[in-house]
């Protein structure tokens, strides 16, 4: 069975790059799945969960934040703003950078040149605790006590 090369790429590092069965992405105009021998294809990326299916392990999951995706040749390259694996998302640092970026967002106007930047951050922040949630992680932390 043929395999699609996949790589994804953020401004500070190669997150993925393996020999895959198929890719499930969040564009602008809904969701996408590129299998072998798909047409070209470049799309903008939205925030959202990126399906990465293999041959024998479960499907990874990540959370990305937008970027662009190109595919040609059976090589499928996302360039990603941000990319977390779901696994690694901690749902209370989550919720309180939502919470944050909320605020920010309802404090600025929308004149404001720093207006799009904090939309962009509560996006990326919502679909981190979507996923987070989805996926029943939540990462809190143990306290220990002397007894």
């Amino acid at each position: 069975m043929k395999k699609i090369i996949f790589k994804i790429i953020t401004p500070e590092k190669i997150v993925f790059e393996g020999e895959v069965q198929n890719v499930t992405l969040p564009v602008k105009e809904g969701e996408v799945t590129i299998l072998p021998e798909h047409v070209p294809y470049i799309a903008s990326l939205k925030a959202g969960e990126v399906i990465i299916r293999s041959d024998s392990e479960e499907p990874r999951r990540l959370a990305v934040s937008g970027g662009f995706v190109e595919f040609h040749d059976n090589t499928l390259v996302l360039l990603a703003d941000t990319a977390e694996n779901a696994k690694d998302l901690d749902l209370e640092r989550a919720e309180e950078a939502k919470k944050r970026a909320q605020e920010l967002k309802n404090q600025a106007s929308e004149n404001d040149e720093e207006y799009g930047r904090l939309v962009a951050m509560l996006e990326k922040e919502t679909i981190r605790v979507h996923i987070a949630r989805k996926h029943g992680i939540s990462h809190k932390k143990t306290i220990f006590t002397d007894n």
